[in-house]
């Protein structure tokens, strides 16, 4: 079962930990310097918070693939849309391990798709794959071209 997944930029790490450990009810499953992470299942959702100089407010949304063959399907259905602005394979990012497609939806807000194959020390590494920089933690900076369209609108949709 997949998991949705949003991070949020912050200016003041201990008192946002405060203020969602409060909304959510529940302690971080994961707390560092300059990063606090809750893997909650009511709502099932892993959500992260990290004070690493970036603007404050929503980074990236995504959705956690439980195994590999959730994440494939997902993947795949993103390089048939053309719609993957990175993908990475082994990476470390968010103090993880893991597989990612990263993609931007058509008002370019980034969206990763993941697969976590296991903790990590520090916060990211040096990539050694020649697409990629260290400076792609939490992926590729929001394009500034026009958007794609992924499929159908509806004008006038609200919420």
């Amino acid at each position: 079962m997949k998991r949705f997944h949003a991070h949020v930029n912050v200016d003041n790490l201990a008192d946002s930990i405060r203020f969602y450990t409060t909304l959510f009810g529940a302690t971080p499953s994961v707390t560092k310097p300059d990063y606090a992470k809750w893997m909650l299942d009511d709502p099932r959702v892993n959500f992260a918070i990290s004070q690493r100089g970036r603007p404050a407010g929503v980074d990236h949304l995504g959705i956690q693939a439980e195994d590999e063959m959730e994440l494939t399907a997902m993947g795949e259905r993103l390089l048939q849309a053309d719609a993957v602005a990175l993908a990475e394979k082994a990476t470390t990012c968010c103090y993880a391990h893991s597989d990612k497609f990263w993609t931007e939806d058509p008002q370019g807000v980034r969206w990763e798709t993941f697969h976590t194959l296991g903790d990590a020390t520090t916060y990211t590494s040096v990539f050694t794959d020649t697409t990629a920089s260290a400076n792609t933690c939490c992926g590729p900076a929001a394009a500034a071209s026009s958007p794609k369209t992924y499929g159908p609108t509806s004008a006038g949709a609200c919420c």
